[in-house]
This record gives structure tokens, sequence and C-alpha cells, in this order.
């Protein structure tokens, strides 16, 4: 008799619909039933790890909904004797106030004092607790006092949900038990069944469990999710390629990836036209398909050719919000000779999702699009460095420079950057349907979170219609993986202090081009680990952060405290 390994996650989410996924430990039928309305797969196979995505439809919009899963007619879920309320379903209603969750950058370790410690308290357990009503939620500093605690809609993780390159020592002592740690790629993962019990290591604490089991969530990766300043330059690409161990990476991180993260973001229709998942569901017969050999030959296409496969997604929250979110990874172009974000395909896919005609447009990507304005010239700089603006021996510098810094971001790939600020200034000024309230971008990776909001220049304004929308960006970094001490001092010093001056200077120097946009601090930097927090409200779109507290010795129950809390009116 199958049993449940891993789960259940509440993936995809609409007004009558909901994906759960889950691991097994077998070959097995998996069914989900939420009232009156049931939900059944068969496993799948992935190099001997078993998984089911089961579809529930027919729910009544804006409902809570209890539901089970069972696993070849036996119940697995709820847990019995759990001290964590019943896992609901919790429909989107349409004409309720939208409120999404998201952050980036989170480690797995114990959460006793040990890993408190050395890593801070775990942001997403502090939120779980607070929802399961496990911890007090009418404590003075709590985000909502005096209120009911409500859900949020969604929950956006945007990068690093597992750190493949930077381990804990619970996944070492996995690693040390099958391979020489002293043999590349050393305490780094391997291989597909070594990113399996990562993710088993992230997601089975029992209240980060429920919490996803509990909550719509959608992801995407960032660098750590395969290793550390993933395609910043072609000159990097080269030196891991030309390793021995790179290309079983590559292809067990983007496998896994599809398996763990990616598959349920997207909704039934997506998934009917998803190359792989057509597959796995047109399989016919009593045995079980495996799946492995078609998704390591699909991953190592996805690396070797970004634009056969699109990671980016989109969807409606409601009547309220469109969220767009845009893979800053693996879709970029590297040659020297031509650098940007995005390639082709993927830049005329994105420049279709961004339209007006919703009260807020959410960009998910988990690179800040606007970095503090230094920093952003000092990373533009260094594009054109390597560039070649200041000759060739001083373009190799330039290329060691910007990996060993990670000067990566949007900033640093100025062509893509350019492109999609022209098509936001097009949405703000309701030149793409009604301008929104606002266009956020909603970002992680940096370790540190802020808020700021730009403004079209003076020039990029001349001759143009009014920009109607406020543009934003929030950033919530890191969930759970501070910076120590001495970085956070040498990262506020060095991206709002020496970057500022120094920025423009080098940047004119290589003659980068001004931006279209100008931006300013509204709030931050700070360096705790938190869940940030957006909802509409009838004032504009309010935004807090909020951080796990330890209250005496009692590391098992953080309480959640805000950090941070603005409304862009």
């Amino acid at each position: 008799m199958s049993r449940l390994r891993l789960g259940p996650l509440l993936r995809y989410v609409d007004e009558t619909s909901a994906s759960i996924w889950v691991e097994t430990d077998g070959r097995a039928t998996v069914s989900v039933t939420a009232g009156e309305h049931r939900g059944e797969a068969r496993t799948f196979a992935v190099h001997g790890h078993h998984y089911a995505l089961v579809c529930v439809e027919g729910l009544a919009p804006g409902a809570k909904t209890p539901y089970a899963v069972h696993v070849d007619g036996e119940q697995v879920w709820p847990e019995r004797g759990s001290e964590y309320p019943p896992s609901l379903i919790p429909t989107l209603d349409p004409a309720s106030r939208m409120r999404v969750a998201f952050g980036s950058c989170r480690t797995s370790v114990g959460h006793d004092k040990a890993g408190n410690e050395t890593h801070g308290v775990d942001a997403l357990r502090a939120y779980a607790l607070r929802m399961a009503g496990v911890t007090d939620v009418a404590h003075p500093d709590d985000p909502d006092p005096g209120e009911e605690v409500r859900w949020p809609d969604l929950v956006l993780f945007l990068g690093d949900q597992v750190y493949a390159d930077e381990t804990t020592e619970e996944m070492r002592e996995f690693i040390a038990a099958r391979r020489d740690l002293e043999q590349p790629p050393w305490d780094e993962l391997k291989d597909y069944e070594e990113y399996a019990h990562l993710y088993r290591l992230a997601w089975t604490d029992p209240a980060n469990r429920w919490l996803l089991s509990t909550l719509p969530t959608a992801m995407i990766f960032d660098d750590h999710d395969v290793r550390d300043d993933w395609n910043t330059s072609h000159a990097w690409k080269q030196e891991m390629e030309a390793t021995d161990w790179w290309c079983d990476r590559i292809v067990a991180g983007l496998a896994s990836y599809w398996v763990y993260q990616h598959l349920g973001n997207l909704s039934p229709r997506e998934r009917a036209e998803d190359e792989i998942w057509s597959r796995i569901v047109a399989h016919e017969g009593e045995d079980e398909y495996d799946a492995g050999p078609l998704l390591d030959e699909f991953a190592e296409r996805a690396d070797q050719q970004p634009s056969s496969y699109r990671w980016s997604y989109a969807r409606l929250l409601g009547d309220q919000a469109r969220l767009v979110v845009v893979d800053s990874r693996a879709a970029r172009v590297l040659h020297p000779e031509h650098r940007t974000m995005l390639d082709d395909s993927e830049m005329a896919w994105l420049d279709e999702q961004l339209r007006g005609d919703v009260d807020h447009l959410l960009i998910g990507t988990s690179l800040p699009f606007l970095l503090a304005p230094g920093l952003h010239y000092v990373e533009a700089f260094s594009e054109a460095l390597a560039g070649g603006a200041w000759g060739r021996w001083l373009a190799k510098i330039g290329e060691r420079i910007r990996t060993g810094a990670d000067l990566e971001h949007w900033a640093a790939f100025q062509e893509g950057f350019q492109m999609v600020t022209a098509m936001v200034l097009e949405v703000a000024r309701g030149e793409r349907g009604q301008a929104p309230e606002t266009v956020t971008f909603l970002s992680g990776d940096v370790h540190h979170s802020y808020v700021s909001e730009a403004r079209p220049t003076r020039r990029a304004a001349r001759g143009s219609k009014p920009v109607h929308s406020r543009i934003v960006q929030a950033v919530c970094s890191p969930i759970r993986n501070p910076l120590s001490r001495r970085w956070r001092f040498a990262t506020a010093f060095l991206s709002y202090g020496v970057a500022g001056p120094l920025g423009h200077v080098v940047a004119r120097s290589a003659k980068v081009p001004d931006a279209p946009l100008t931006w300013r601090l509204l709030k931050g930097p700070w360096f705790d680990n938190n869940m940030a927090t957006l909802e509409v409200t009838p004032r504009g779109l309010r935004l807090w952060w909020a951080k796990g507290q330890v209250d005496g010795d009692d590391h098992e129950h953080p309480r959640l405290v805000t950090v941070a809390d603005l409304t862009i009116g």
C-alpha cells in the first residue's frame, strides 16, 4: 500500500477548480475529495519517485472547502492527531479584496535554537503558525491588529525555494551516504535523487506542510535552485559546461523544477497544452508511466535551446489584478555581442501580457527590476565594460567583475531593461487598455527588502501622454537566509551610498543610456527574514512585511510581528 511521501501542495486555484500535487512512496491512484466534489489521478514515475496532480472541479467561487487525500483508497491527509486545522481549498472570489503573500530565498534547517541562531526564524513558518491559530493573532504588533485572520488568495515564491549549491548539514549527510564528497560536485547537488531529497527537507516541517496544503501557491526559480550566478554570462556558462558534472546537474535541476514547482503553476488548460504533461496523461494501460527519460531529454533541450520552452506564466486574480511571472534566468541571451534578459520569443510573450484593464498589474520577477539607482548604473556600466566599451583587455576584466560581484540583474541587461520599461510606460499611460492604479514589480534575490516608486524622466515624458499608474518595485528577501551583520552594513553602504555618485559617473563614461525612469526609495532597506503581503484596499495597494520573533526560549512557536507597512494610495 502506497503512502504519502510529500504534500499535499495546493497549487493552481481559480473560482471553481483546484489542483493538488502529491508525492507518494510507490505507484498508486490518488483521489481528492472536497465536499461533494472529487478528482482522481494515477501516479507517474520519475527516477524512482512517484507523483500525482489531481484536479478538483465544480467548486463554488469564494468558498473554503475542507478536503481529504486518499492513496489507493486509504485516507492519508489530514493526518490523524494533527494540531493544525483541516486543510481547505479557498477558491477565488472575484468580488473580494485580493491579497497576495510573496517572498524569496529560503534555506531548510531545523527550527530549534541552533537553527534559528544560524539562519534566523523562518518567516514562512511564523506565517503558518499565525494562520493556524497556534500563535497569538491579537498581539498589537500583528500586521492586522484587531482583525480576523484573513488568508492570502495566493503565495508567490520568487526563487531560491531550495539551495542546490549551499547545502545544509542534513543534506550533506544524505549526499555523503551516496557518494564521495571529495569528488565533484562535492557537497553540491548532483542528480535527481538529491534534488528530490532537498525538496523533501524544504517542505516537510509540519507547520509549513500545513500552510502549503491550504494556501494556493505559484513559484518561479532563481539561481540557487540550480547554482549561484546561473546564466550570469556566456563566460560563466562556458566554464560550467567544461566540467564533467554540469550536464547532470542542469538536467536534474530543470527536470525536478518541472515536477516540483512548474507543473502546479499551470492552469488545467495550460497543462493540457504542455508537451510533457500531455504525454503523461495520454499513457494507457495498467503500468505506471515512467517520465524520467522524457524529462531528462526535455531538460537538456530547454537548457541548450531556451526558446524551446517557456517557464513564465500569467493568471488573473479575480477582477482586480493580473499577475505576470517572468523567467529572468533560463530565457537569457548571453552572447557577448548580444546580451538581453529575455530572448525574442519570451519578450514577445511578455509584450502580449503587459496590458491594462485591471486595477493592478503585478509583475513577478525573481530579480528586482529597479535596484538602488546608483547600483543600477554600476551594473549597466559592468555590461558596457564586458561588452568592450573600453577595449578587449578590459572586457575580460569586466566579465570577471560581473560574475564575482553578482552584477547580473535587469540593469546589467540594458536591452531587456529598456524594452520592458517602454512596455510598462505604455501600460501606465493607458496605451494598452485602461491604465491600472499600479504597475507593481514583486521581486526577491537581494537578501534585503525595500519599496521604490518610479516615474518617467522629463525627457521620457516630453511629448508623451501623462502617466496614470503608480509604478512600484516591492522586494521581499529573504524568507530564511539572512546576511551576516557585516554584509548587511556592506550591502547598505555599497548599494545606497558608494554606488550613488559612482554609478552615474562610470555609466556616463561608458555611454550607458539613461533610464527612461527615475525612482526613489519609499521604505527600506531592511534585512530581516520576512514575508510580504499585498492587499487591495479602498485606500490603495497596501503592502506589509512581517517576521517571526521568538519569545523567551520558545523557538518552536515564533510570533509574527510587523517589520514595515505602507499603502500606495
